[in-house]
């Protein structure tokens, strides 16, 4: 007996070249036409055949499709080895975890012990209160007056402040460049004509020159005889620059030095 299967539309058939009796022995509850109206014979080996179809109940057989395959029961427990790793392997693993882990926590050590070292060297380079303090100073210029010379003390060196008077300005203005040692324009040496500003050492060997003193009126330097003008330039003596002008800031009547 050659049974075939055909599933359609959701529904199972089942056809086969069959006698009747075969055919109920196999479905007793399938209902069956006869495929063409015509006397059947059992014991006849020719007898006709008819078609029997098997129409089975959706509701009662719910699985019409499967991709399960039944097999023979078997406890045995599936081989996950693929997706696994052996004790070597996880100890590898493990070690470069803690490699990198110990990399990152001693790189991040040396870099804030490298950062406290250079901050530290930076700030002892860097200047002390004290002397930032010193740094600069202020002078009220209203107590000064026309023609007077007062010495102020900045960063240890004596400086002059002199209120000029205009025949010391156009005195200054007038010397010929040809008579300086060390040739500057009064207009290179002042920001205001009024005053002078001046560092009080003298540039031959770090004396202190004395003010209204000299062959010209103005600095005098009696270690060695150097002699100045009302401008600070040197005019006599053996001193081989003019006197040194500082960073200075006039503003109204304050003078900041530094």
């Amino acid at each position: 007996m050659n049974i075939s299967r055909a599933i359609a539309n959701n529904r199972t058939f089942f056809t086969a070249p069959v006698t009747e009796t075969a055919f109920r022995a196999a479905f007793p509850n399938a209902t069956h036409k006869l495929s063409k109206t015509r006397n059947i014979s059992e014991k006849s080996s020719n007898a006709n055949i008819t078609n029997y179809t098997s129409k089975l109940n959706f509701n009662i057989q719910r699985r019409l499709h499967s991709t399960f395959s039944p097999s023979t029961p078997s406890t045995a427990i599936p081989s996950f080895a693929g997706y696994t790793k052996d004790e070597a392997s996880a100890s590898r693993d493990k070690n470069r975890v803690f490699s990198y882990l110990m990399l990152g926590a001693t790189g991040t050590v040396l870099a804030s012990t490298a950062q406290a070292s250079v901050h530290g060297f930076l700030v002892n380079l860097a200047a002390s209160a004290d002397v930032l303090a010193v740094s600069k100073l202020e002078v009220d210029l209203s107590n000064i007056k026309i023609g007077d010379s007062v010495t102020v003390k900045w960063r240890g060196k004596p400086v002059f402040v002199r209120h000029r008077t205009n025949d010391q300005i156009t005195q200054s203005e007038l010397v010929p460049m040809s008579e300086l040692v060390d040739p500057q324009t009064d207009a290179e040496r002042v920001k205001i004509p009024e005053w002078l500003v001046l560092v009080g050492i003298c540039t031959h060997l770090g004396c202190v020159p004395i003010k209204d003193s000299g062959d010209f009126g103005a600095y005098y330097c009696p270690c060695h005889g150097s002699h100045y003008d009302y401008s600070g330039r040197i005019r006599k003596g053996p001193a081989p620059l003019n006197l040194e002008i500082p960073e200075y800031i006039i503003d109204g009547n304050l003078l900041t030095i530094g």
